[in-house]
């Protein structure tokens, strides 16, 4: 199997939402992250990034959120223009992921029609809530015809132990991440926004945006028993991190 890293977008976000001791006014720059799973059963493309028309017009997709969730990405920083340096396109992809439903996660499902979504049943239910749009879920990236397929608890995709998905709540109700196992680069915890940054994991910080902050403490628990158990954990919004992934045409094997 093959794990390929590629730009779904950059976003400039206020410091103080992830590390709440910063300063206010501080802003930095944060990668949006997708992988592609070249498994022998199908391929996979965990978590979609940012729709391309936020490159030019966020907030005519976004309203409001885009003041505060600000893309600020070159027009081919996403997902569909990152799959044809591989020689790809959205047909070529059988299972979507979404670690959750916020719009830099979701944001190119509508490309995906040959592919069936996997969510958590929890995240679907709150993107259905009434108050969705107020917690970030936008009916214009999440809800698109394709088939979902709801997982409550633990699911290995193709019962082999490469891709197993977990859910790793407090982000969002249905937050999950992915455990991936390829065979000579080890395995990978794709945390998602389950923990955004290292920072937040490693100096125990739980960013303001967290919608249960006892449930994402679970998570980072269990992020460090995983990560303590030799996988490399790949944090959702991580820049340092990022700079230094294999991207693009290049990949994990």
């Amino acid at each position: 199997m093959k794990m390929h890293v590629l730009s779904g977008g950059r976003l400039r976000m206020k410091k103080s939402v992830y590390l709440p001791g910063s300063d206010r006014a501080e802003t930095f720059e944060l990668p949006v992250s997708c992988f592609l799973l070249k498994h022998k059963q199908g391929n996979v493309l965990f978590d979609t990034g940012c729709h391309p028309s936020t490159a030019t017009d966020a907030e005519a997709r976004w309203g409001a959120m885009a003041k505060a969730m600000v893309p600020i990405s070159k027009p081919e920083e996403n997902v569909v223009d990152q799959l044809r340096l591989i020689g790809m396109t959205p047909d070529d992809i059988d299972v979507v992921v979404n670690s959750h439903f916020h719009s830099d996660h979701c944001g190119c499902n509508e490309f995906f029609r040959k592919a069936t979504v996997v969510c958590h049943a929890r995240e679907l239910e709150a993107a259905r809530a009434a108050d969705a749009e107020k917690m970030g879920f936008l009916p214009v990236d999440w809800k698109q015809p394709m088939p979902i397929d709801t997982v409550d608890g633990q699911r290995d995709l193709f019962n082999d132990g490469r891709v197993v998905l977990l859910p790793a709540p407090g982000h969002t109700a249905g937050m999950m991440a992915a455990l991936v196992a390829l065979d000579r680069s080890g395995s990978f915890l794709l945390a998602s926004d389950a923990v955004a940054l290292r920072a937040n994991l490693e100096q125990d910080i739980q960013p303001r945006n967290t919608l249960d902050v006892e449930q994402s403490a679970r998570t980072f628990d269990e992020v460090r028993r995983i990560e303590a158990g030799g996988a490399t954990v790949i944090y959702g919004h991580d820049d340092e991190q990022w700079q230094a992934l294999r991207k693009g045409a290049d990949f994990y094997e």
